[in-house]
């Protein structure tokens, strides 16, 4: 679904004053060499981003729906991204995680406009393959930004590996419950069905908990919109009443917040996010939710919009990069920058820029 947004003057320069006088770059990030290995060798190194564009160019861009907080936090990085390089942006939600052919539909409708480049967050790891290629067979860029496409022939990418996301998870537990003999049981829900991600932050999760008292005792794959989460986290809690954590998306703690106060489990299941959304920020400073890892996905929604600006005007850039993931609790809360991953206080989502 795209919808056009007519700005008010109050809500644009709202949404632009939050970062008045703040350069986002450069920034230190992890640099996979060489681009899209898929045995996470990297080094660190410097993201510069450009001035500007040196003409309005039009950028389509498709992400899977804004059910979630998490991609109205994409959705602004883009937005006030797009903006600051003066380039132009329609920008695509399909619906969900189950809507594929939608997002390849409103993928060619974009792209059919004349369009120059495409960013895209995928819904199936290998569902726009063909897109991928007849794009770049037409010399217009494809940036994969955060879920993963298998293409060969992708231009760049600006995605944390969230194998990474899902082993930090597991190691953050694993510290908590050092030391202790006692079995550790956690109802994992790791996302949807076929997206790259999930599969990744799935491998990283159970690999982290490996030769450890931490047990996976019962696990679902589902959307992440709120009530699909919801139903598997009732699930879990009537078919083990002796669950010590829900672990899983960001709307999966999210739904298990009011679900375990409805149940008086509260001060039994302890809740943790392998992924940072605002409701996830919330929860942690209430106590409500113990930690998160946060791929910083408001800079890495800026970093494709640039990398996608520096492939159409020709000019070097890493075609492979992320800022390394950081563990959020509350002890380090306070000190967190939440631009890089949270929208503005009031933000709602934009879906042009420049238009044409």
């Amino acid at each position: 679904m795209r919808l056009s947004l007519l700005l008010s003057p109050f809500i644009l320069l709202f949404a632009l004053s939050v970062h008045a006088g703040k350069s986002w770059h450069p920034i230190e990030v992890e640099v996979w060499d060489p681009p899209f290995n898929s045995d996470r060798m990297r080094r660190t190194g410097i993201y510069d981003a450009l001035d500007s564009a040196s003409r309005p160019w039009r950028i389509c861009v498709s992400i899977p729906h804004l059910k979630d907080d998490y991609w109205i936090a994409v959705n602004y990085g883009l937005f006030d991204e797009a903006r600051r390089l003066g380039v132009g942006m329609n920008l695509y939600e399909a619906g969900g995680y189950s809507n594929l052919q939608n997002q390849r539909k409103q993928i060619t409708e974009c792209m059919d406009r004349d369009a120059d480049g495409l960013v895209v967050s995928a819904i199936s790891a290998d569902g726009l393959n063909d897109l991928v290629e007849r794009y770049t067979n037409q010399g217009k860029p494809v940036i994969d930004l955060i879920n993963g496409l298998s293409a060969p022939g992708i231009t760049a990418r600006a995605a944390a590996d969230f194998w990474d996301m899902g082993n930090q998870t597991a190691h953050y537990l694993r510290e908590l419950h050092k030391g202790e003999t006692g079995m550790v049981r956690v109802a994992w829900f790791p996302g949807p069905s076929g997206a790259a991600w999930v599969s990744a932050g799935d491998t990283g999760f159970r690999a982290g908990i490996e030769n450890s008292s931490i047990r996976i005792v019962t696990a679902a794959e589902g959307d992440t919109g709120l009530a699909a989460q919801g139903r598997l986290v009732e699930q879990a809690i009537d078919a083990h009443p002796d669950l010590d954590y829900i672990v899983g998306t960001a709307v999966t703690a999210e739904a298990a917040v009011p679900i375990l106060r409805r149940h008086g489990l509260t001060e039994q299941v302890s809740v943790v996010a392998y992924y940072y959304s605002p409701g996830v920020h919330r929860g942690i400073g209430r106590g409500q939710i113990v930690a998160a890892p946060t791929d910083r996905q408001a800079i890495l929604a800026r970093i494709a919009m640039d990398q996608i600006v520096h492939a159409l005007e020709g000019k070097p850039f890493p075609r492979h990069v992320a800022p390394s993931p950081v563990v959020i609790d509350h002890g380090n809360i306070r000190e967190f920058d939440v631009s890089t991953s949270l929208p503005p206080r009031g933000f709602r989502p934009i879906f042009s820029v420049n238009k044409w």
